[in-house]
């Protein structure tokens, strides 16, 4: 099954003094997705904001909030990023032992289910959960901080997911050293959903995010083809 080429730029790397502005500016230039990327400095070594900052921003756009948690534990949080207005919730399967509960609470929530696999876990992990799932996160950085370099091993993790999940609409996400260099790579490998945070934001205004966004997605789907 063939899904959209998505943008989901990553506010982590935006301008937190005017987060709901700059929110705002890169889905009017094209952005598909908004990636919230959620750190406890306990499951990574940074700390970024909570769900009292997504409902902050919530009333600024209609965009699909695509909520991407880095913490550990998890189930106690999930709904209250459900509340704050997450579409979809992505949870480590690393974070905790009972992953299926996990998975269940999030469709319970009424919301779009995803699993995240840090670069060294293996995909075996996914074998039993792929039916109750919407999506996939590869990361292709150990997961932290913005600004690393993409792991070229991670493409074969790609293309293994893509052949995982055969004929099943999972999105296949990648997050990690996304620039116009690399997403081609991991679009060829089969990944449709791509976050990208240093990439875009920092730009001198909301002409050259759109120019980013274009040469993103351009590259992704020029691949893929």
């Amino acid at each position: 099954m063939t899904l959209p080429i998505r943008i989901a730029p990553s506010v982590l790397a935006a301008d937190f003094s005017r987060l709901g502005e700059e929110v705002r500016d890169v889905v009017e230039a094209g952005a598909d997705w908004i990636h919230l990327d959620i750190m406890d400095g306990h499951f990574v070594p940074n700390i970024s904001f909570g769900p009292d900052v997504i409902k902050a921003l919530r009333p600024h756009t209609t965009a699909f909030f695509d909520c991407h948690l880095m913490i550990a534990p998890v189930d106690p949080y999930l709904e209250a990023f459900a509340k704050a207005g997450c579409d979809s919730i992505t949870v480590h399967a690393e974070a905790g032992p009972h992953l299926h509960r996990s998975l269940q609470t999030i469709r319970a929530l009424g919301k779009k289910v995803g699993v995240t696999l840090n670069p060294a876990t293996p995909l075996s992990v996914l074998e039993n959960v792929l039916d109750d799932i919407d999506l996939i996160l590869i990361m292709s950085v150990n997961p932290g901080f913005g600004g690393q370099k993409f792991i070229p091993a991670m493409l074969d993790k790609i293309a293994a997911t893509k052949a995982m999940i055969g004929n099943r609409p999972i999105e296949i996400q990648v997050d990690g050293g996304i620039t116009t260099e690399t997403i081609g790579a991991a679009a060829r490998a089969g990944a449709n959903v791509f976050v990208a945070g240093s990439a875009i934001f920092g730009k001198a205004d909301k002409a050259a995010y759109r120019t980013e966004i274009e040469t993103l997605r351009r590259n992704a789907e020029t691949a893929r083809a």
